[in-house]
């Protein structure tokens, strides 16, 4: 399924078109850790160590570069309260809030069938 590409670079947006921007999305929504974090932010700004705490595992580099790269895509903004130390919290944009309703169904379908995936393994 292709539509018209709102950039110009091209005549139609395709993910299946290895030049296409779309690839870019895909690869930045399909990583893991930024499922994840969009996941985590559903119902809420949260702070950085909060984040961390609920995604088991990922260390607070990656964790950084997630963030960043989710807040350069617009899918997340990020506040700086005047604080000593410095209150941060993330949060998901309109455009985060859009991304996050897929992504659940797809965290959702892992949960409900990572049983028959692994069976007799």
């Amino acid at each position: 399924m292709s539509r018209n590409c709102g950039t110009g670079s091209h005549d139609k947006h395709d993910v299946y078109a290895a030049l296409c921007p779309c690839r870019n999305v895909l690869e930045l929504l399909a990583n893991k850790w930024s499922a994840l974090a969009i996941g985590a932010m559903e119902d809420g700004p949260v702070r950085f160590g909060a984040l961390q705490r609920v995604l088991q595992g990922v260390s607070p580099k990656v964790l950084t570069q997630t963030l960043r790269r989710l807040e350069d895509a617009g899918l997340v903004s990020r506040t700086v309260y005047p604080a000593v130390p410095p209150h941060v919290e993330y949060a998901l944009t309109e455009l985060g809030h859009s991304a996050a309703e897929p992504l659940a169904h797809m965290r959702d379908w892992a949960e409900r069938n990572v049983d028959l995936l692994y069976a007799g393994q």
